[in-house]
């Protein structure tokens, strides 16, 4: 989990343009077939220390994707909305099709 979420995190920092300083509070949630770590562990792993960072189980929907981690950051940004890259990696890109990267 911890090399996953860190490659989602990292990606949604740098295709946004933002870095640790940006950040407000993070959300992570993970499907109940995830439990080997805290999401958020691996926020830490990578030097987001000053952050609020929350973990939360997804609902357990039969016949939802499994092994997903989601991440809801809420930031400090100039950017317009429409200027906001929605960050979807591996099989989870089949959520949002309509906005997954």
């Amino acid at each position: 989990m911890d090399e996953q979420v860190s490659e989602l995190l990292t990606a949604i920092l740098e295709r946004n343009g933002l870095t640790a300083d940006d950040l407000i509070s993070i959300w992570f949630t993970a499907t109940p077939d995830l439990h080997s770590d805290f999401p958020a562990a691996a926020a830490r792993k990578l030097g987001i220390v000053d952050v609020p960072l929350i973990c939360a189980q997804e609902l357990d929907i039969v016949g939802a994707l499994p092994r997903v981690v989601r991440i809801l950051a809420h930031i400090e940004s100039d950017l317009p909305k429409t200027g906001i890259s929605h960050i979807y990696l591996g099989a989870a890109a089949a959520l949002r099709k309509d906005i997954a990267q």
